[in-house]
């Protein structure tokens, strides 16, 4: 007797397949979907002319009208149409043809070192956004995107069981968070410990953390450690 999933028309059912238009996901069941299924699906304009977002150093994808794109590639597929937006880079003024720009993208244009970090300007009272080379940046929101460099300093505060610690790396693991409140780190299997954050990074705002993770961490994050015996 056959395991497959059945619909009610007796076509099998395969796992969904995320993919994204215009910075917003939707999901599929078909592995194959064209251009115009695509822009049917995400509302677009049967007439835009719809691309698929490449990651450097390769150039993004134009679709062939009818030709299929694989959804079940590693990685979800972006989809987007190109139109020419403003925005400002180191104080210089470019111009982006999609809708969405990667970190890697700014990176590349601005010719900015590895050792600098790129941060989106937000205007007061809120703190400018860290864009890494993984992060989407949509363009079309109000006003004119303001990108800047700064050369990475991680020397920040961390609270850890309301104690101030000093830290000088943009990350840190479970077991480095340990050794701020205890000293040290004790392998006894016997011996647990617990970690829960707050007041993060976008990347990591809040939560639980787990043996082995690494955090990205920000000035004033403040972690809570707990150490328990087995008996």
């Amino acid at each position: 007797m056959s395991t497959k999933n059945k619909i009610g028309d007796g076509q099998a059912v395969h796992p969904k397949l995320k993919f994204v238009v215009e910075g917003r996901t939707f999901e599929s069941h078909k592995q194959f979907m064209t251009d115009i299924k695509i822009k049917q699906v995400s509302g677009l304009p049967a007439d835009a002319e719809l691309f698929l977002a490449i990651c450097e150093p390769w150039q993004d994808e134009k679709l062939k009208p009818g030709e299929p794109v694989d959804l079940a590639r590693p990685g979800i597929e972006q989809f987007f149409i190109k139109r020419t937006l403003p925005y400002i880079l180191k104080g210089k003024k470019h111009e982006s043809a999609s809708q969405y720009i990667r970190g890697a993208r700014l990176r590349k244009v601005g010719n900015i070192p590895d050792d600098e970090e790129i941060w989106l300007k937000i205007e007061k009272p809120w703190e400018d956004e860290l864009i890494t080379d993984d992060t989407w940046v949509n363009l079309a929101r109000p006003g004119i995107e303001e990108f800047v460099s700064r050369k990475v300093d991680h020397k920040v505060i961390l609270i850890v069981n309301a104690r101030e610690k000093p830290w000088n790396k943009k990350t840190i693991t479970f077991e480095e968070v340990v050794i701020l409140q205890y000293g040290s780190y004790d392998t006894n299997p016997l011996v647990k410990y617990s970690v829960t954050y707050k007041n993060g990074p976008r990347e990591n705002p809040e939560g639980i953390m787990s043996v082995g993770e690494t955090l990205f961490v920000k000035h004033k994050m403040n972690f809570h450690v707990g150490r328990t015996i087995e008996s």
